[in-house]
């Protein structure tokens, strides 16, 4: 399915507001918060097919395990297999490895496991992996895809109902769902409105939110990519066939719970979080704007009153994930 029609122009009240409140105009049309029943003294742990039980004062290594899967997978299975660190804290299971390429792996066979589990081939896996710029969202999306794959292929087995040959996972970026520049231009103050590019607010959630349905209810979509040289989303450029059952959502902004965000986080089946020191991420995004052309003196001043503003709110989403990855420098 193309979503057609999926940029429209911004209203008058979207033009006098540079920092969209939650009752804009053009938010209004989305649907309403579900209500998500609580689940206290409860963490989700899906990642590890796993729920574990909290209590106030437990130790960094002590949980309580149910399965949720058929061949759960604990914290020791985890090590002992894929010789990947998973451990407990207050918060989200934590995952760290010696090297990304160990973390690549371990996410691959987590997801194939997974997906032997389900009863349902016609059904999608959607997995949403966030975190700031520079975090290597898009680096561990596509080899975790890759990996997938390339192990689907070399285990399949001839009585299947889906062919060897066919990729089962892909990744799909946010960065289509930008605002167009000329949305940008008619807002109360465009040149603030360019220098704030890459803050939620420069998003088109309605859209994007409109994408992850289709994908769940009609088993394939139509997304737009980005074009960085031309600066602007490229319509129906990304296409998620029926045969991809694992899906990769990347992007920054996927566990905020601020209005509509929560409705988007809401559509994944496991949220994923990369966890990294921002200064390390943001010399990545700094090198990243030298790289383009920038002079370092104007890409610093981006990095100081754009990036790093947006890092440091994503950083604070890190709370809704079901799995945290612990970044290691390359």
């Amino acid at each position: 399915m193309e979503l057609s029609g999926s940029i429209a122009c911004p209203t008058a009240a979207q033009a006098r507001l540079l920092r969209p409140p939650a009752d804009l105009p053009w938010l209004a049309s989305l649907p309403q918060r579900r209500n998500v029943p609580a689940s206290s003294g409860y963490i989700s742990c899906r990642s590890f097919a796993v729920r574990s039980k909290v209590t106030k004062a437990m130790p960094s290594l002590s949980v309580s395990i149910q399965p949720a899967f058929p061949q759960p997978v604990t914290r020791a299975t985890w090590k002992k297999k894929h010789n990947v660190t998973c451990y407990q804290r207050q918060g989200a299971p934590q995952i760290e490895a010696k090297s990304m390429e160990e973390v690549y792996d371990s996410l691959a066979e987590h997801l194939l496991s997974v997906f032997k589990s389900i009863d349902n081939l016609d059904s999608k896996y959607i997995v949403g992996l966030a975190g700031p710029p520079g975090a290597g969202k898009s680096t561990v999306a596509s080899e975790v895809v890759r990996r997938v794959n390339m192990r689907w292929s070399q285990k399949h087995t001839k009585d299947s109902s889906l062919n060897s040959n066919e990729d089962i996972a892909t990744m799909l970026p946010m960065d289509g769902f930008h605002l167009y520049r000329s949305q940008l231009d008619a807002m109360e103050d465009p040149k603030e409105a360019h220098a704030r590019r890459g803050a939620p607010w420069t998003f088109n959630p309605s859209l994007f939110l409109k994408c992850l349905q289709t994908l769940k209810e009609e088993g394939s979509v139509y997304a737009p990519s980005f074009d960085h040289g031309v600066g602007d989303p490229v319509e129906n450029d990304i296409f998620v066939k029926p045969q991809h059952k694992i899906v990769i959502v990347e992007g920054n902004y996927l566990l905020l719970e601020e209005d509509f965000w929560r409705e988007i986080r809401d559509m994944f089946d496991e949220k994923w979080f990369i966890d990294i020191d921002i200064d390390v991420s943001m010399q990545r995004v700094l090198q990243r704007h030298i790289g383009t052309g920038k002079e370092p003196d104007v890409a610093a001043w981006r990095i100081s009153y754009n990036d790093r503003p947006n890092a440091e709110l994503i950083m604070e989403s890190k709370k809704a994930a079901d799995l945290v990855i612990r970044s290691v420098d390359y």
